[in-house]
């Protein structure tokens, strides 16, 4: 598919976009990207993990402090236990490669005490950097590995049991999980997700939301079409009843409608951090 055509089909939407632009392999990879959660029973390279990583950690740092790391997770019963851990994500038990990105402020303590000098930037910023770095590396790592025709999906579910994670992976002090991420030969071709419209998600010189409603109400429009969720796939039923207009913003917004992981803040400080 040409760069317009994957484009127009990423946002659901006739566009202009790319057709002046010359066929680009990482870009049409990129705009090709699907989340997979059924693998092969294939293993992968031992040394194309590596090159993976490598790529993973070539990725930007902010002010080249490297504040990330990962765990691979080898052992099969750690592995099960991590995804059985919530239901959601059993099916993370069968990834030929399980791995777990995580933020990495120790690192850089414990050579600041080697040097002798002081960790004066103790606040929420060091908290931030080290998760964003993870996130900036695992995202390098997919695209990476989406090149080779690897499948990949981000599980941030893995937090929800946040204690068991941390013991299963021994982290020490301010070292935290960001995500999972599970990795294989896809056992068959997923379907894209449309994103929002970059009409609400693209700003010009100043934030605006004045159109927000009445783009996300076209946008879930879009979706219903293709994904068409039945009563009993809708959230919470029991309480919120069976939407007629089931789209992204009513799935999602149930969602958020009951708390989730409301125990990370603590753990983060358990961890070390201070957020203030």
């Amino acid at each position: 598919m040409s760069i317009n055509n994957l484009v127009a089909a990423r946002f659901g939407l006739p566009t202009d976009i790319g057709k002046s632009v010359e066929g680009n392999t990482t870009i049409e990879n990129i705009l090709s990207h699907r989340s997979h959660r059924a693998f092969k029973n294939e293993t992968v390279p031992g040394d194309l993990l590596d090159t993976l990583f490598a790529a993973a950690f070539s990725a930007p740092s902010k002010s080249d402090l490297q504040q990330a790391c990962v765990v691979h997770v080898q052992d099969p019963e750690k592995q099960k236990r991590i995804a059985h851990a919530t239901a959601t994500i059993r099916w993370a038990a069968d990834a030929p490669v399980f791995l777990v990105w995580c933020g990495d402020s120790r690192r850089i303590r414990k050579l600041a005490k080697w040097r002798g000098h002081e960790f004066a930037n103790d606040h929420l910023d060091a908290f931030m950097n080290a998760a964003v770095d993870a996130g900036i590396c695992m995202q390098n790592f997919i695209t990476a590995a989406e090149s080779f025709g690897l499948g990949c999906c981000p599980v941030s579910e893995v937090r929800n049991h946040i204690e068991l994670l941390s013991r299963e992976l021994d982290l020490p002090q301010h070292v935290f999980p960001v995500a999972g991420l599970a990795v294989g030969w896809p056992l068959q071709e997923s379907r894209i997700s449309m994103r929002l419209p970059m009409a609400i998600t693209v700003h010009t010189d100043r934030y605006n939301d004045d159109n927000l409603v009445e783009e996300v109400e076209r946008y879930d429009y879009r979706r219903e079409d293709i994904e068409q969720t039945p009563p009993d796939e809708q959230r919470y039923v029991e309480d919120l009843g069976v939407s007629t207009s089931y789209g992204w913003s009513e799935n999602r917004t149930r969602q958020y409608s009951r708390p989730a992981r409301n125990d990370f803040g603590r753990y983060i400080r358990s961890q070390g951090f201070n957020l203030a």
